[in-house]
């Protein structure tokens, strides 16, 4: 059975979304036990190991000069762009912080994909529109308030623009390469977690120590897989707006496993979210 290029990219960048919303949830679980930028030194030594283990099973060559510099800078703004989410998630009612993250971290790349892909059809758009709302509602604290500081915005901002630049950067290594170049960007993903670490005067984790954090790096590496596979095969705007639906994944996970309160609000979210998809697949 034949199955079109597009629609496989698609299918990857939904799996990528409830890989990566499975990965968020188990690593807040994996932060109760641990400072969360030893989780992240984890979690990056993880997502390696599985990493290196795809790219020999699929026999997978090393990437171009210039995929593995991509790739090297997708780790670094990737990085940056998580650590400062997690510091701003530390402020005092700066949950808010999270949608605004992630619908910058999804914008950006919709805009450069019409950029440089074009301007796609009048109903995908609007799916893309309403795919950034229900991320807004789905990512906003359970009592739906939204309060945010002027230095919980430029942490919110800088967290976006990292999420956003790490799918741009990544997307532009070459086409039917996928281990390897994420190999290279999640080492570089390791070094700088341990550079902040060091600087924030943190113990190095036992890896013993916390195997939800290797959990969350395993599934946070299969969703970066998916990802880049659906990149490959579809429109960039459409595989991030896709995969970026990820915290809808996350609060429903919670809801389920863990009996959590979901607000109106985050309902309305994943509504919205699954809405988006049916309009953007049509």
């Amino acid at each position: 059975m034949f199955i079109p290029a597009n629609l496989l990219g698609i299918l990857s960048a939904i799996t990528s979304a409830l890989v990566w919303g499975s990965g968020d949830f188990t690593g807040g679980f994996a932060s109760r036990r641990s400072h969360s930028l030893q989780v992240l030194v984890l979690s990056a030594l993880s997502g390696i190991g599985v990493l290196v283990l795809g790219a020999i099973l699929w026999q997978e060559g090393l990437p171009s000069l210039r995929s593995a510099l991509w790739a090297v800078s997708a780790g670094v703004v990737g990085t940056m762009g998580v650590a400062a989410l997690y510091r701003g998630l530390g402020q005092q009612n700066a949950a808010s912080i999270a949608p605004v993250s992630a619908v910058i971290g999804a914008g950006l790349p919709v805009g450069y994909g019409m950029l440089t892909e074009g301007t796609p059809d009048a109903l995908r758009l609007a799916g893309f529109g309403l795919a950034l709302l229900g991320i807004w509602l789905v990512s906003q604290a359970e009592n739906g308030g939204f309060k945010i500081n002027r230095s919980g915005l430029g942490l919110a901002v800088v967290a976006g623009l990292g999420f956003g630049g790490f799918f741009i950067l990544i997307a532009q290594v070459e086409h039917g390469l996928v281990f390897t170049p994420l190999i290279v960007s999640r080492t570089f993903t390791f070094l700088t977690s341990l550079l902040l670490l060091r600087l924030s005067s943190l113990k190095l984790p036992s890896v013993r120590g916390n195997p939800l954090a290797l959990l969350a790096g395993v599934l946070d590496a299969g969703g970066n897989i998916f990802f880049l596979a659906a990149r490959q095969l579809t429109r960039l705007d459409v595989a991030v707006v896709l995969s970026s639906l990820y915290p809808a994944v996350t609060v429903l996970l919670a809801f389920f496993l863990q009996k959590q309160k979901i607000s109106i609000s985050q309902w309305l979210g994943v509504g919205v979210c699954v809405a988006a998809i049916v309009m953007i697949t049509a």
